[in-house]
């Protein structure tokens, strides 16, 4: 491990540290906060119970869904924007202003177009999801040193091979960006939406847990979205530094 990453160690260990002693020494009480080590006992009795285990795979299932539209429609819709400067001169500003929209305003006419099913999740999860990974294509497609593609067309090389070999390797820093990103907004748009109207998925068991001052199972719950979502990022964030040394190296 790096300098950097024992830093970044360090820092989480020390924030889990000051919860636990928050907790254990009483200065924030146990209605309001349980301490680290209690959530991580928790999660250990849920996970080994099985009794949530298709809560955990009905959202994990619809995470991956909207995960994977979202980041096939961002690229698309990237490169397509990038092909066409006037429809992204036209796309720019709404895409400055896009978070500041309540997207969950519209979760009522998702229920009347498409049930009372996970679809509309989906949406919510890919509506968040996708303008990060479009902007984040945009940037690195904005950012592809010109002479390769000089290179591309001296040596006469197809749209095809020049993608391959050229414009997805100089984009590829940017395009784990939008997947790092996709995954985290992913998960808040599914999860917060299971919180709104759901009948099952971990949102609608923290919520419920809430209800009824459930902090164990709450706390559990939302250890384990907090660990999973680190854990994707950071293996996306590995194997995009193993990309970038074998670049350098080549």
């Amino acid at each position: 491990m790096t300098r950097y990453g024992w830093i970044r160690l360090g820092v989480v260990v020390g924030f889990f540290a000051w919860l636990e002693a928050l907790a254990r020494f009483g200065w924030v009480r146990r209605t309001t906060l349980i301490p680290p080590s209690e959530m991580a006992l928790s999660l250990r009795d849920i996970l080994a119970s099985g009794r949530m285990d298709d809560d955990i795979q009905a959202t994990l299932l619809t995470v991956a869904a909207a995960l994977a539209s979202s980041v096939t429609v961002g690229f698309v819709a990237g490169v397509v924007l990038h092909r066409l400067p006037w429809l992204r001169r036209l796309m720019d500003p709404l895409f400055a202003a896009y978070y500041a929209v309540p997207h969950f305003v519209f979760y009522p006419i998702f229920i009347v177009l498409f049930g009372m099913t996970r679809v509309p999740l989906v949406v919510l999860g890919f509506l968040f999801a996708v303008v990060a990974m479009i902007v984040n294509t945009l940037n690195g497609l904005d950012r592809i040193p010109r002479v390769l593609l000089k290179v591309a067309r001296t040596h006469r090389l197809g749209p095809v091979r020049t993608a391959w070999f050229l414009v997805l390797p100089s984009t590829a820093p940017y395009l784990f960006t939008g997947v790092k990103l996709a995954v985290a907004y992913s998960f808040i748009g599914v999860i917060a939406g299971e919180f709104i109207l759901s009948g099952i998925g971990i949102g609608h068991q923290i919520a419920y847990a809430y209800d009824n001052f459930d902090n164990r199972t709450m706390y559990g719950l939302l250890l384990f979205i907090l660990g999973l979502v680190t854990f994707v990022n950071m293996s996306l964030w590995t194997y995009e530094q193993r990309l970038m040394r074998r670049r350098s190296r080549g």
